[in-house]
């Protein structure tokens, strides 16, 4: 085995999308004799590989002679060579990997098509989905499910040895998990090996294989793994050795990703390899004598490095950016002051974010790469922005920054390339970004710098433009060119300042106590103004900023991680448990430390982090918790390290502000992350460097380089230039200054100064944080102010979020996100609100309103109110909004609220969404309007009486059926509104009141400028046409609609005359359901991001003729008003503005369980489930319709497969796309989804669906889509053997013949909405409707093929965090 020897060059290489990044050292390990080369990435002229170049002028530099370019590279001097590359990403970004067949459990071919079901951008016609990586899906007959579920009231546990020594025949087996596994089907090894011969003959060598299940009991897996390999398969991708975590979807598509991008690594890798003499790796380093080679390590997602021989694509994505994280990470945060850090890394094409705390990187086990969800274990790096290549745009009166981006080519204006204007140029002109420090690369010959006219020529023509646009009768009031590129600097700020607090306060931490390190060519320019806005008081730039990640490839460990699944109950006082972890823990370390020493470390190098992931049972929301330190243990844990349980409770209060004492807590994973090394760390830190050093400030003309003019706040500033190279160590310069090397450039804004220490520039931000907060002059509207608001207003409606998802208690709103918060001007506008649920948007401000009125005069200081009542802006009977009067002596300013879905308000079945509702008061409490405080009291007695007494009161219903969390919610409403008054707060201490309130009316203004745009150009289009349209729900009520369009003043009336009359049923839909349809298919045409405001329905008249369907009683049932008929107005709009096809128009509500308190009788332990399923989306005139996804009002994720069996007695027997059920068209509709579920115990289920009886149409000649149909597969105990089972007809044939033998059952017909007491082994089978079809068959194609301009974000908790909001529609 080979030791680590210290035997000369060491060399770190970051091969970025733009440039290659090249750190070597001679060996001596100190900053002063590091050697900096940077070179283009790809220059085919000059060097075929830009690595190898940058390592060959290395070489050549240390050993002091000229080694020609292409002679094999001496490996006897070199100690290491470290890299992070972007071989992986780019492969996937540009879907450019190895040809692969996906092999899945028979039922799920479609999983990864179909993926969580939602959509990416919410008001998306044309919904674009990522494409799946596989050519071809095999789907293998076999099947485990697990026994026992985590919902079961009395918690049944079944034994069972472990599948490893279990016999052949065995079917009850335990997993990996200590889960019990029932063995439905076994595997037939012929049948799979002439699938799998079958693909092979056709070319594809790359295999990735996922089956149900298979993180617990992998043996199928492994089965098929193995006839690959005999067959001659050259990579094969096994799920549960490259991630055993429950999830098959993301498991299935890490597999996919895996197999898809090793052999192309692997190729990269052996062309590398070949430049070299004397070979690479760990194992030629144990190779004597000549041909000894040298180490090799590529840096993975995790931070951490792997042998150059076990680099693989599923952990090779972050590569690059994970260096730049390790590198901000090791040199600038120190143990002693703890203070946590911030990465801000803005380069070229990309801003990422990231944070780092307590000594530990931050982890993330599901991010999304090019539309990837990969399942691994990586740093939680988040693309916020697209760097300093962000284009700029003036759109409907607002400056809009990005998200699309010039890229690398044609880059910015000043490229020489002809591109757009960008942020790059708005840099250059206002003379923050200087020519004579960047490279001189452009033009025709590649040697010319920055084109700085051109920038200033566009910039003019832009002004021009904008002055025309927002022309006033003051003249004085134009904006100068100036102010226009600053305007632009200042709303890229704010649009990039989100996305950072959200990190950070997402995760329970308060952001102005952090430091901000900045890094990438672009990040001085933007950093100071950046940690402004964020409260942050000092910015650490590195000496190394702008080859950062590859400095940090230097100091990196080497790293190996071991994981394993679990499912025990954590108990502070079993010590039998502690000892089964303890020894499953012991295990992972054992083959860790084996891998690491295979690879040259000793004992004394291996370090271990350990890891248990944890939750609540009944939760989804897992916490990986590491092991205490002795320190923490000492202090908190009595000394005792392995007190995993009381580290998570600690852990879940920081993060999520509560914990749940009587719930027990499960162990998902085992982990262990072993890290090797080698790094000794820096000679000092920043914080040492700090309290010795003694600041000499630089006064006059010492040390210039030069003086520019440059634009701050205000104007332009004769500013002085340095050049870092000729600044000392304790040179203090006050701003306004610029500081500059060839490779960046530091703004030093006014009241602020920069310090020189050894290491870094330190900028330290004075009292007033450099911020002019001049008087804002509100005679008239400036569009950068605007534009600033607008942000401002939607990031307090979104930290209200934020507060209200860390308080709450219930799965609705801490995991499914299903809540809106919003805030109100005086009268009850809506202003903004986050997240955008679309069918809380017109409906929201019809509740704050209508209170408004009833108080008017009567609110004091402290006061609440709460509402759920359909005729007073309710939508239906769950979702309870909160509001808040915010007051300025006596007088309200503006309002806040808040809705949340809560779990059951009582009524006739538990979840309080009956199917089969005829009355309100069927589905549970109704509140008109109430005080919930007053004057600071919490009214808890009238709540009780409201949610609890009063709903029982009525014939066969019940209370609430979850007082508690209905409570908790509450207040966690009140707490998030009181948020979002203290920040608007802070904003007008700011601005002024009169300022604030200037910008919440001229926000709404813009909206509605933007409908009266839209609606003049609709009437272009249609001329004096009528737009009308109609449609029928499932029993026959007419939806009519006629648009009548005032196109000189951009005027509509939306009149629903003709539409049918209440209905004895639930599909009456409060006219606020209404409001928020017709704002959701306005902002869906007008498809450009505008404020979400009262704005957007002034110019529309909407007539609801009274008592009709659409403006019920106040008795009416309405719960399938929000799911159904919501989807139905929607169809309707979009079908008189003929904007494109039906989508399945339904939401599909399926609910099943047992339990509860029915009619007084005493409660019986249950459980409860809802989930609404996709379909297919409509065509339109240039995009096909989506298949299998959410549509329009709706935009909910499932429950993933293995999830659903492991915590219901549910058997999936299959999930996949309906074939056929599309409408056929030029453009075809997408297919809808068969859902085909077998209960294992007895349950009662219930359906609530639309689009049972009327197709969803089609347009332009385009064919109607197939109708939605639902079946029950029932048990038949006495009929006639020879009768055939009543299959249905036509294609759905197939989908009869699965499971279970047509004598024993039969299918009947549930309807659309319906309600089912099913045995086990009976099942359900919802097959949901397609999309219909556009323009006519056999007509040419017009469908235009995009990506979203985010497709190559790096997408870690910010991202899914904004899914999973969006997606709790």
């Amino acid at each position: 085995m080979a030791t680590r020897s210290q035997r000369g060059i060491r060399i770190a290489i970051d091969r970025g999308g733009t440039f290659t990044d090249c750190v070597g050292n001679p060996g001596t390990g100190k900053m002063e004799d590091d050697v900096i080369i940077k070179l283009l990435s790809e220059d085919p002229s000059n060097y075929e590989d830009a690595p190898l170049e940058g390592i060959r002028r290395l070489l050549s530099k240390f050993t002091g002679k000229e080694i020609p370019r292409g002679e094999a590279l001496d490996t006897s001097k070199i100690e290491s060579i470290r890299m992070g590359t972007t071989v992986a990403t780019n492969a996937l970004l540009e879907r450019k990997g190895e040809e692969i067949v996906m092999v899945v459990t028979k039922g799920f071919k479609d999983c990864l098509e179909i993926g969580n079901q939602s959509r990416p951008n919410i008001f998306d016609l044309a919904i674009k989905k990522p494409d799946v990586l596989y050519e071809k899906v095999i789907e293998v007959d076999e099947r485990v499910t697990l026994e026992d579920y985590a919902e079961d009231p009395y918690r049944n546990e079944t034994e069972a040895e472990s599948y490893e020594s279990a016999g052949q025949d065995t079917e009850l087996v335990r997993g990996l998990s200590g889960e019990t596994v029932r063995i439905l089907r076994r595997p037939s090894e012929d049948t799979i090996r002439s699938q799998l011969k079958k693909v092979y003959d056709e070319g594809i060598r790359s295999i990735a294989v996922c089956l149900m299940h298979g993180y617990t009991y992998p043996a199928h897996e492994a089965l098929v793994g193995k006839l690959a390999k005999d067959i001659g398969f050259s990579h094969v991708s096994l799920s549960h050795e490259l991630m055993p975590m429950i999830k098959l979807v993301p498991r299935a598509t890490s597999a996919c990703a895996d197999a898809y991008l090793t052999p192309a690594i692997k190729k990269y890798i052996s062309g590398f390899e070949a430049g070299f003499e004397g070979g690479l790796g760990s194992e030629s380093v144990k190779r004597q004598g000549e041909e000894k080679g040298a180490r090799c390590e590529f840096m993975q997602s995790d931070g951490g490095l792997v042998d150059v021989d076990k680099f693989s694509g599923l952990r090779a994505i972050l590569s690059g950016p994970a260096g730049g994280v390790v590198g901000y990470a090791l040199t600038s945060y120190d143990s002693e002051t703890k203070i946590p850090v911030i990465g801000f890394d803005m380069g070229g094409t990309s801003t990422d974010v990231s944070r780092y705390g307590s000594g530990r990187y931050d982890h993330v086990f599901e991010t999304t790469t090019a539309g990837v969800t990969i399942q691994s274990p990586q740093l939680d790096i988040n693309t916020v922005a697209a760097g300093g290549g962000s284009r700029l745009f003036f759109k409907n009166g607002l400056f809009v920054v990005g998200p699309e981006s010039a890229g690398a080519h044609p880059g910015p204006t000043c490229y020489r390339k002809g591109g757009p204007l960008a942020i790059t140029d708005a840099n250059l002109f206002l003379g923050r970004l200087l020519p004579d420090f960047f490279p001189k690369i452009f033009g025709k010959n590649e040697d010319q710098g920055l084109d700085a006219e051109a920038s200033e020529k566009m910039f003019k023509e832009l002004t021009d433009r904008i002055n025309k646009e927002v022309a006033s009768e003051k003249k004085d009031s134009e904006m100068s060119i100036d102010e226009v590129a600053y305007g632009f600097i200042k709303i890229a700020n704010e649009t990039m300042t989100r996305p950072i607090r959200s990190l950070t306060e997402a995760r329970g931490h308060d952001t102005s106590k952090h430091r901000l390190a900045t890094f990438g060519g672009a990040g001085g320019q933007h950093a100071v103004a950046i940690a402004q806005a964020l409260g942050i008081s000092q910015v650490l730039i590195h000496r190394y900023s702008s080859v950062l990640s590859a400095y940090g490839m230097a100091l990196a460990d080497v790293v190996d991680e071991k994981q394993e699944p679990d499912s025990k109950v954590w108990n502070d006082d079993d010590d039998e448990v502690k000892k089964y972890l303890r020894g499953k823990m012991e295990d992972l370390k054992a083959k860790s430390t084996a891998t690491l020493k295979d690879q040259g470390f000793n004992d004394e190098q291996i370090h271990f982090e350990e890891y248990l992931n944890l939750r609540y049972r009944g939760t989804e929301t897992g916490l990986m918790v590491v092991k205490p330190s002795k320190e923490e243990a000492d202090k908190d844990y009595n000394g005792d390290q392995w007190n995993f349980g009381k580290a998570f409770v600690k852990q879940h209060e920081q993060e999520f502000g509560f914990t749940l004492p009587d719930r027990d807590i499960i162990v998902d994973d085992v982990r262990a992350r072993g890290i090797g090394k080698t790094f000794e760390g820096l000679e000092q830190t920043v914080d040492q460097q700090l309290k010795e050093l003694k600041p000499k400030d630089l006064g006059g003309e010492e040390k210039r380089y030069a003086t520019r003019q440059v634009y701050f706040e205000g104007g332009r500033h004769e500013t002085p230039i340095y050049k870092l190279e000729d600044l000392d160590v304790g040179d203090r310069i006050k701003g306004p200054a610029v500081l500059a090397d060839g490779t960046q450039t530091i703004v030093v804004t006014p009241e602020t100064t920069a310090l020189i220490i050894k290491t870094h520039v330190v900028i330290n931000i004075g009292e007033n944080g450099g911020q002019d907060n001049k008087k804002v002059d509100t005679s008239t509207v400036d569009p950068i102010m605007l534009s600033i608001f607008a942000h401002r207003f939607m990031a307090i409606a979104e930290q209200m979020g934020r507060a209200l998802q860390k308080t709450s208690v219930s799965t609705n709103v801490k995991e499914r996100l299903d809540y809106s918060c919003a805030l109100f001007d005086a009268d009850g506008g809506l202003v903004a609100n986050a997240p955008h649920l679309p069918v809380h948007l017109g409906s929201m401000s019809t509740c704050v309103r209508k209170q408004a009125e009833i108080w008017k005069g009567k609110l004091k200081k402290g006061d609440v109110l709460v509402s759920n009542h359909p005729m007073f802006g309710g939508t239906h009977l769950p979702d309870i909004t909160v509001i808040t009067p915010a007051f300025s002596g006596d007088k309200i300013v503006f309002y806040v609220a808040s809705r949340a879905h809560h779990a059951d308000i009582g009524g006739i079945l538990p979840g309080s969404m009956p199917p089969n509702s005829r009355e309100l008061f069927q589905e549970g409490a109704a509140i008109k309007s109430e005080k919930l405080v007053s004057e600071g009291k919490f009214n808890e007695k009238r709540m009780i009486e409201l949610l609890l007494h009063e709903p029982a009161q009525w014939p066969g219903c019940s209370g609430t059926r979850c007082l508690a969390d209905n409570i908790n919610d509450l207040k966690a409403q009140i707490a998030a509104n009181q948020k979002g008054i203290n920040l608007i707060s802070t904003l007008i201490e700011d601005y002024g009141e009169d300022v604030v309130q200037f910008y919440m009316h001229n926000i709404q203004d813009n909206a509605e400028l933007s409908v009266r745009n839209l609606l003049k150009d609709v009437s272009k289009r249609f001329g004096s046409d009528n737009l009308s349209a109609i449609d029928y729900m499932d029993d026959g009520s007419p939806i009519k609609l006629k648009i009548t369009i005032d196109a000189e003043k951009g005027e509509a009336d939306f009149d629903f005359t003709g539409t049918g009359a209440e209905v004895y049923g639930n599909i009456n839909a409060p006219e606020a359901v209404s409001y928020s349809a017709i704002i959701y298919c306005l902002r869906c045409l007008i498809s450009q991001d505008i404020p979400l405001n009262q704005g957007c329905l002034k110019p529309i008249n909407v007539k609801i003729p009274k008592r009709s369907f659409l403006s019920p009683s106040d008795k009416a049932a309405v719960v399938g008003g929000n799911v159904l008929t919501s989807q139905r107005v929607t169809d309707v709009v979009l079908k008189a503005f003929r904007a494109c096809a039906a989508s399945q128009g339904d939401c599909n509500n399926l609910t099943f369980g047992f339990g509860g308190n029915q009619s007084g009788e005493e409660e019986v332990k249950g459980f409860g489930y809802y989930e609404t399923i996709a379909g297919g989306s409509g065509a339109g005139p240039t995009w096909d319709g989506t298949s299998g996804v959410h549509v329009h009002m709706t935009n909910t994720r499932i429950t993933d497969s293995e999830i659903f069996e492991r915590r219901y007695p549910v058997i999936l027997r299959e999930f996949s796309l309906r074939a056929g059920s599309a409408g056929k068209g030029q453009h075809p509709g997408g297919d809808g989804v068969i859902r085909d579920i077998e209960f294992r115990i007895p349950v009662q289920v219930s359906i609530l669906s639309e689009r049972r009886v009327y197709h969803p149409y089609g347009l332009e000649g385009g064919e109607d889509a197939e109708c939605g149909i639902n079946y029950w597969v029932r048990k038949v105990e006495d009929l006639d053997p020879n009768a055939d089972s009543a299959a249905p007809d036509e294609g759905d044939q197939k989908v009869m013949k699965t499971g279970a033998k047509a004598p024993d059952v039969e299918y009947v017909n549930l309807g659309g909405k319906n309600t089912a007491s099913m045995r086990p082994g009976e099942r359900i089978i919802v097959m949901t409707p397609g999309g219909g079809g556009w323009g006519k068959v056999g007509e040419k194609s017009q469908a235009v093929k995009g990506k979203e301009p985010t497709h190559a974000w790096r997408k870690g908790s910010i991202a899914e965090r904004q899914a999973m909001a969006e997606a709790s529609a």
